[in-house]
């Protein structure tokens, strides 16, 4: 029986000390190292005397973060990665929200670990790793721990313009990764490139895999992606049989060419999460790379990746690709605005629901907020039994497959109709000009706007083509051509900063 992710680590400890289990281009750490590490780090932080506190990770992406990270559960606390590049004031907030226990900095970040007002101790990672192990301690930390115990904090956009805390528990990831067994064949053999930030909950695989496979963790330079060359030969150099990216990290390789002049020689798992996956640009990958394993991934922060779907078929550019079937020991229910359960052959659409050990524990120190999206599941009213309600519109295709049309929020009503925003860039996203594009709403003027990039078009001609696509209706008001998309740290486009530059 497994509580905790540490069980991971000290297995591979155990089979592979002197394997390398996480690489970047200043570091390279063992299992012995990272697990020794972790329990002097873990050491300090239990002489705290507090448990099942957060402690705020405030460093940037590298090696020694994910060491911090394990080395705070072994202290019977759970962790919180900060994005080091926030404004202050962000993090302050976040702080005020989240009141950490201590903060784990480095050097470079301390002046701002210091003015960001925590009320707590501030420790440097580099002092912490030469800490006395406390055997006794540790022991005592683990002996009460379970595998609901929360195992970090991932601090999300909220609509109220405060951040909200996500609660994951150890539960949600030993779950993943033991559903990743199943469904996959990874191997000790196996290299991770790591593409997101270490804030964002895709990255988590490429934290965990490592300790539960044996495997490898390689974190890829920010700067290649911007020279898809200088990436591809990275991996290749690194041996990356495996990424979980961003579809943005993929789109930038398939929209620059890539993979003209090299293709990735060693990809056997290409995975994606994160936001919807434009089939133009995957299907570069699979003609390039045809012998990989594509996975489209999906959930969001509160149900980690609750569904799936593996390529099976070959995908047109104009296809939108399912989000498919539920992961191992979740289960996923479709309701109507009535709270009634839409059935795979009815045709009909409705709010994604999610139930099992995958739930995230709620928002930490928003009880309200909490209260409204996880909530008593509807169809049971014999007993409590708490399901998410994920706030995105899908349905069932003839196969049987989820497939995602949209966020509820983005739904307007103009003229009488019904209008999803995502219906009018899933039928933009396939005209060839266009790279990016997003449609947001001026509530005030009743306008759609329409913002893209790639090569500006013909206004008229533009018109004109989507016309042929999407009923007049939808027709966007405005079009605006942007020589560059804003987007927030995790690569997905900022709507609500093209809404406060054009709203």
């Amino acid at each position: 029986m497994i509580s905790s992710v540490l069980e991971f680590l000290e297995t591979s400890e155990k089979r592979f000390p002197d394997r390398c289990a996480y690489e970047d281009i200043n570091n390279s750490y063992t299992f012995s190292w990272t697990a020794q590490t972790a329990r002097a780090i873990g050491s300090r932080i239990a002489a705290l005397r507090v448990r099942q506190r957060p402690v705020a990770v405030l460093m940037e992406k590298s090696t020694s973060m994910i060491v911090a990270f394990l080395g705070i559960v072994y202290g019977g606390c759970f962790y919180c990665p900060i994005d080091v590049t926030m404004p202050a004031d962000r993090i302050r907030t976040i702080f005020s929200v989240l009141k950490p226990a201590a903060v784990v900095t480095e050097q470079s970040q301390l002046a701002l670990a210091q003015s960001v007002g925590a009320d707590c101790p501030v420790f440097l990672f580099d002092e912490l790793t030469h800490s006395p192990v406390d055997t006794r301690l540790l022991a005592a930390r683990r002996s009460r721990q379970v595998d609901s115990d929360p195992l970090y904090v991932l601090f999300t956009s909220g609509s109220t313009g405060v951040p909200k805390g996500v609660v994951v528990s150890h539960r949600v990831v030993i779950n993943n990764m033991q559903w990743l067994e199943q469904e996959y064949d990874f191997r000790e053999t196996d290299v991770l490139g790591n593409q997101v930030p270490l804030y964002f909950d895709v990255s988590d695989h490429d934290v965990y895999c490592p300790l539960k496979f044996g495997c490898r963790t390689v974190i890829i330079p920010q700067e290649h992606f911007t020279f898809p060359a200088n990436l591809i030969s990275f991996l290749n150099s690194r041996h990356v049989t495996a990424i979980f990216w961003v579809p943005f990290a993929l789109s930038v390789v398939a929209n620059l060419r890539g993979f003209e002049a090299e293709t990735p020689k060693y990809l056997r798992y290409v995975f994606f999460a994160g936001e919807v996956m434009p089939m133009k640009q995957l299907n570069y990958w699979r003609k390039y790379v045809p012998d990989a394993l594509y996975c489209n991934m999906y959930g969001p922060t509160e149900t980690y990746v609750c569904t799936y779907y593996n390529l099976d078929r070959e995908f047109t550019d104009d296809e939108t690709l399912p989000i498919g079937w539920p992961c191992g020991n979740i289960d996923i229910m479709v309701l109507d605005d009535q709270n009634r359960l839409v059935l795979p052959d009815s045709g009909g659409e409705g709010e994604l629901c999610v139930r099992g050990c995958t739930l995230a524990s709620g928002y930490y120190n928003n009880p309200e907020r909490t209260a409204e999206r996880f909530v008593q599941n509807p169809l049971n009213s014999a007993y409590p039994e708490l399901i998410y309600r994920t706030g995105d519109l899908v349905s069932y295709n003839e196969r049987g497959e989820l497939m995602y049309h949209d966020r509820l929020d983005y739904q307007i009503k103009r003229l009488g109709y019904r209008i999803e925003l995502g219906e009018i860039e899933a039928a933009a996203g396939r005209i060839s000009e266009i790279k990016d594009c997003a449609c947001i709403y001026d509530n005030g003027k009743q306008m759609i706007l329409f913002l893209y990039t790639g090569t500006q078009l013909d206004k008229k001609m533009l018109s004109r083509t989507l016309s042929e696509r999407i009923p007049r209706y939808m027709l966007p008001n405005k079009y605006i051509f942007l020589d560059e998309m804003p987007r927030n740290a995790n690569g997905k486009i900022d709507r609500k900063r093209l809404k406060e530059l054009y709203v």
